[in-house]
């Protein structure tokens, strides 16, 4: 892992203010306005994907309120009580993971430690991460805390699993849902960081960043890290691609055409090509699933949508996604049978299509 200045790249880039979060524009906008008329809740609940900045965020809150010198809900990250969020040290930010301490014993020591007024800050501030972790009985023990809570206490409660989460607990909380953050968004960070960092890469290679973290911001800026670790300050989109295991291959886009032409002949043959050539079939798949998906979207858009197209799309990408390869990554067999399933086990006006290919080939 890339090192500089003595700190991995997403601690050193993590964001300090509100205006540095990336793609929660609503949720940020709600705390500011939240901070600024002195409306701040007792107990918040962050829900979402990991790496959207749930955590990233309930830090910010916390700075926020206590900040000595507050501007229109933003922390000055000058003051005594911004710097020691910001270098860890705050006595009165205390983080729980809750996957490690989700006993009822542990939040009953928590309980016990709320009684006492904060350190040196206005507000005394829990953060409990992955908060879905706790069992039932640390749920009540919650519960009661969140009923009753004392008046320097506030609590941010973070979970990847909002349906796990008693609606006891969620009906006492001022609930945010954080979304996956848009590749664009995504793109835009990255090529801050790269600059900052004198690093000269493609918007192309940062688009393919951002496709593979798949909305998380953390996970974006982990790859690129790691894409600068291997191959230096100006990587290649080819060098990108292969560290993050991405095929390309004209023989995804072959195979889609087949499949979209009904030509399941043309379709083994080429899933059992690409095995023989010792392809990671699952990455294949994906890649071809990938380009299905676009001509679904762009499908969906026309002006005459066309309907069958429209469901022999999503026959072909459902049955594409549910390979398992598990057993062997390059086994043509799981491609094999998913493109005989798509083409034909399909609508009775259409499906002798398939066959009639396969009886005159």
């Amino acid at each position: 892992m890339l090192v500089i200045g003595g700190f991995v790249l997403y601690s050193k880039w993590r964001p300090k203010g509100f205006e540095e979060v990336v793609g929660q524009e609503p949720i940020v906008t709600t705390l500011r306005n939240a901070l600024s008329t002195d409306q701040v809740a007792h107990a918040y609940l962050f829900s979402g994907p990991r790496g959207t900045g749930k955590t990233t965020t309930a830090r910010i809150l916390a700075k926020a309120i206590n900040c000595e010198y507050l501007n229109n809900g933003d922390p000055c990250n000058q003051c005594s009580n911004c710097n020691s969020i910001n270098e860890d040290v705050a006595f009165d930010l205390i983080e729980m993971d809750a996957a490690s301490n989700r006993g009822i014993d542990d939040v009953r020591d928590l309980r016990e430690r709320i009684a006492f007024s904060p350190s040196v800050m206005k507000h005394k501030v829990y953060l409990l991460d992955e908060v879905h972790m706790l069992t039932t009985g640390a749920f009540n023990a919650l519960l009661k805390t969140l009923e009753e809570p004392p008046p320097y206490a506030i609590f941010v409660l973070a979970t990847t699993e909002l349906h796990q989460v008693p609606a006891t607990i969620v009906s006492r909380c001022q609930r945010f849902d954080f979304r996956r953050v848009p590749n664009d968004a995504i793109v835009q960070r990255l090529a801050f960081i790269a600059k900052e960092e004198g690093c000269t890469i493609s918007e192309e290679s940062l688009g393919v960043i951002a496709r593979q973290s798949r909305g998380g911001m953390r996970d974006a800026i982990t790859m690129f890290e790691q894409v600068v670790a291997l191959f230096g300050l100006t990587p290649t989109v080819e060098e990108v691609n292969n560290m993050l295991g991405i095929i390309e291959d004209d023989r995804t886009n072959e195979l889609a055409n087949a499949l979209v032409s009904d030509d399941l002949v043309r379709a083994l043959e080429l899933s059992r090509e690409v095995s023989d050539d010792g392809l990671d079939l699952t990455k294949f798949t994906k890649a071809t699933i990938n380009i299905l998906r676009e001509r679904l979207l762009v499908t969906a858009r026309s002006k005459d949508v066309d309907l069958i197209g429209l469901s022999k799309l999503s026959r072909i990408i459902a049955n594409l996604a549910a390979t398992d390869f598990r057993r062997d990554p390059s086994d043509a067999i799981p491609l094999e049978v998913a493109c005989a399933t798509a083409l034909i086990i399909e609508p009775e006006n259409s499906s002798a299509n398939s066959v009639q290919k396969l009886d005159t080939s």
